[in-house]
């Protein structure tokens, strides 16, 4: 069985730390606008976590009613995740939501292929009669070298937490590249906001020197 939730990567302190996050399998939703700024995008965005969520369960329990696919194995849910950057393409800003645009995803086991993928979107489309599978995409991922954080608490309070990654990535010779990058361990609706954990990760890379 492939064990995610074992992983070193989904593993943080509310330290900062440098990780080196190799390239995996995502299944992945785009949208944009923040979440609770209104009706239209808090639904825009669950109706991509139910879409993936449809998709991800669907391939766990597929064996229960298809054959296995190629290289099949039994694996643990692993936490969805987020990419957050700003419709300017400037670094992520906590105080201009409704310049967000996102990326929901959820890390597949590598025996998802583009084939077997598509066809448990058609699957899924055809039981639930729904063409937001569809919006859903396979890719292979990665960050490489980053540093991240765990935030413990509501979403709105990450502020301080992201402060004190970007002044560990400064110190330590890197300056932030790619996207802001959000993995959750729980659901809000069940968990308290000040319970909630969050690991905050920023893909780096080395500062050049003034000289260069």
């Amino acid at each position: 069985m492939l064990d995610f939730k074992k992983d070193p990567l989904y593993k943080a302190k509310r330290t900062p730390a440098l990780v080196d996050v190799p390239e995996m399998t995502f299944v992945m939703i785009d949208g944009e606008g923040a979440p609770d700024s209104s009706d239209e995008a808090a639904g825009a965005l669950q109706q991509a976590m139910s879409a993936i969520y449809g998709i991800v369960y669907s391939i766990k329990f597929w064996t229960k009613k298809h054959p296995a696919p190629p290289g099949y194995d039994a694996f643990s849910m692993p936490p969805v995740e987020g990419l957050w950057w700003m419709k300017d393409e400037r670094p992520f800003d906590l105080t201009r939501p409704a310049d967000w645009r996102w990326t929901v995803m959820h890390r597949l086991p590598d025996f998802v292929t583009s084939e077997y993928f598509a066809e448990v979107v058609e699957a899924v489309v055809e039981q639930k009669q729904s063409e937001e599978f569809r919006t859903a995409r396979l890719e292979r991922f990665a960050e490489g070298e980053s540093a991240q954080i765990l935030h413990i608490g509501p979403y709105d309070e990450e502020a301080p937490t992201i402060a004190r990654l970007m002044e560990f990535i400064e110190t330590s010779g890197y300056e932030p590249r790619g996207r802001h990058h959000e993995l959750y361990f729980n659901d809000p609706s069940k968990v308290a906001p000040e319970k909630l954990k969050t690991i905050i990760r920023q893909p780096i890379a080395e500062r050049e020197s003034d000289g260069k």
